[in-house]
């Protein structure tokens, strides 16, 4: 039976993807999803995507996790490489500003328009589509140009301690600067400009 699948294989809060599951007949499968909903044994996010139904302990009704989704969607699409985070929760997340972010903006190979928002129960969520297909060659390059398009617009510090901020994040990601020159024509001309402010501009001659 499907649902002792689901019991044994996902837990509370985990996102299941239709097309992960075992059956001979997608049909069959579909029915088989929308007579558990119906029975209250999952929840439904949107199309193809469902969670196991649970209470808290606090008794109220348990919720999806936003984060796993976006990991297993986004991010890690069938266990590789295929996206990352971007925008004002990369800045947050090193450092360089206390804000915090009200859309989680993931950059992805699942993107097939330039910009898509979406809701996952409640979140905001914006995918954009990459310069450039990403994969574990290239994700750190491609994070830090999405970074340096940015940083001058959400980064509350600068000098010497923006350096060594971006320095740390550059180590952190393990950047490899020959992927960088590879991309770097795809980005604005600022990011030259921001590059050079974090005293990085030496990678790159």
């Amino acid at each position: 039976m499907i649902y002792d699948y689901i019991l044994e294989n996902y837990k509370t809060g985990d996102p299941i993807f239709l097309d992960e599951l075992p059956a001979n007949s997608k049909d069959y499968l579909r029915q088989e999803m929308k007579k558990l909903v119906d029975e209250g044994k999952l929840e439904r996010l949107y199309n193809g995507v469902y969670y196991r139904s649970y209470v808290t302990i606090l008794g109220t009704k348990g919720k999806i996790s936003v984060d796993k989704f976006i990991e297993k969607k986004y991010l890690s699409s069938k266990g590789s490489v295929s996206g990352y985070i971007t925008g004002l929760q990369l800045a947050n997340k090193y450092g360089f500003t206390t804000q915090n972010a009200a859309v989680i903006e993931v950059c992805s190979n699942d993107a097939t328009t330039k910009q898509r928002k979406i809701d996952i129960d409640g979140n905001k969520v914006v995918i954009y589509k990459p310069v450039a297909e990403i994969d574990e060659t290239n994700k750190a390059a491609l994070q830090f140009l999405d970074l340096m398009t940015f940083i001058d617009k959400y980064s509350e510090i600068s000098g010497e301690e923006y350096r060594k901020k971006l320095l740390k994040f550059v180590k952190s990601i393990n950047l490899d600067f020959d992927q960088v020159k590879k991309y770097i024509s795809y980005y604005p001309d600022k990011v030259y400009k921001n590059i050079y402010n974090g005293g990085l501009m030496g990678e790159l001659v």
